[in-house]
């Protein structure tokens, strides 16, 4: 028999942003504490005082809640038995490094839509391959649910994601409630890579309506985007998988079209003039669009796969090519 997580795991989080304050805020609906591990000093304190989280999603209230923060990772990850990682993938490995516990029995949820910089590998491949964790002992936690709306408790659906569909239910049970609606899922490598590429269409998304292209064109320009991720899933990991779910489409569609899409925002100011440099400065927030596009460009150089929508977005924020231009050729490519 494999690793089979117990439905009373104790579960923490390790980051301390807009998403990590929101999956606190959904594990409390079903566990009494939810450990969380915060190295920003000024939200530690303000987490430990005022129950609140004064950089993201401000209006949460802890109040009354358990959530034990700590800046101390090794004590954090040692008292719990179910880890959710919600950290900008760019700086996975600087908030890993104070580690030195061992993860031996722990259960990893990966709760970051992103690539692993320099690595070129997923969240997934990343924690197999660095810790040497298998991958019946990772997970995740994906769909098309942003931040702000949990912190108001509108409906979402979030898919979560392990080798063994038990382990899956088991998450579920722990992520359910009222407004969160949980679907177990076996697909690792689809789902992870699904949250990565839709930022990516997110993007040019973005790109074109700061360019000025109307509704129509962006209707062709995301079903194209969901053509392109299948495309490319099929070609890298074929298996079973409906990418119409929400865990797939779903996400693409949300993080194209809502306004508190961060990849969205970032493509609109670069299709307005500014540059990458200016657009990350302006922004409070990491945009996962923009490293994954140059890391797809890597990944994808081995497979081949015909991927004109990513390899535009590349083209804009790493080559310096005009998004007009670059945006216009793209519109004879697609269908």
């Amino acid at each position: 028999m494999g690793y089979l997580i117990d439905k009373d795991a104790k579960v923490a989080v390790i980051g301390h942003g807009s998403w990590a304050t929101a999956l606190v805020k959904i594990l409390l609906e079903n566990e009494k504490q939810v450990g969380w591990y915060v190295r920003n000093p000024e939200v530690l304190e303000y987490l430990r005082t005022e129950k609140r989280n004064p950089k993201y999603l401000c209006d949460v209230d802890f109040e009354g809640c358990d959530i034990a923060p700590s800046d101390d990772l090794n004590e954090v990850v040692s008292r719990a038995d179910v880890l959710v990682l919600a950290i900008p993938s760019a700086y996975l490995k600087s908030a890993l490094s104070p580690l030195t516990v061992p993860l031996d029995g722990k259960f990893i949820l990966s709760a970051i839509k992103g690539i692993v910089p320099d690595d070129y590998t997923t969240v997934a491949e990343y924690l197999n391959s660095r810790y040497g964790l298998p991958f019946e002992r990772i997970g995740i936690v994906t769909g098309p649910c942003h931040a702000e709306e949990v912190a108001l408790e509108r409906l979402s659906y979030l898919t979560v994601v392990s080798k063994d569909i038990e382990n899956a239910r088991v998450l579920c049970t722990k992520i359910a409630s009222r407004y969160i609606n949980a679907t177990p899922s076996t697909d690792i490598y689809g789902t992870e890579y699904a949250a990565v590429l839709k930022n990516i269409y997110a993007l040019a998304v973005g790109i074109a309506v700061g360019l000025g292209y109307g509704d129509n064109f962006l209707a062709v320009l995301i079903s194209n985007g969901a053509m392109e991720m299948s495309r490319f899933m099929s070609r890298t990991f074929p298996t079973e998988r409906d990418t119409n779910a929400s865990a797939y489409l779903g996400d693409l569609l949300v993080t194209s079209y809502s306004k508190f899409s961060r990849n969205r925002t970032f493509g609109v100011m670069i299709g307005k003039g500014y540059s990458v440099k200016a657009t990350m400065m302006e922004m409070n927030m990491v945009a996962e669009g923009y490293f994954a596009a140059n890391c797809i460009h890597i990944i994808n150089a081995r497979h081949g796969v015909q991927m004109p929508i990513a390899e535009a977005v590349y083209d804009i924020l790493y080559q310096r090519a005009s998004p007009a231009r670059t945006m216009q050729a793209l519109t004879k490519k697609l269908i």
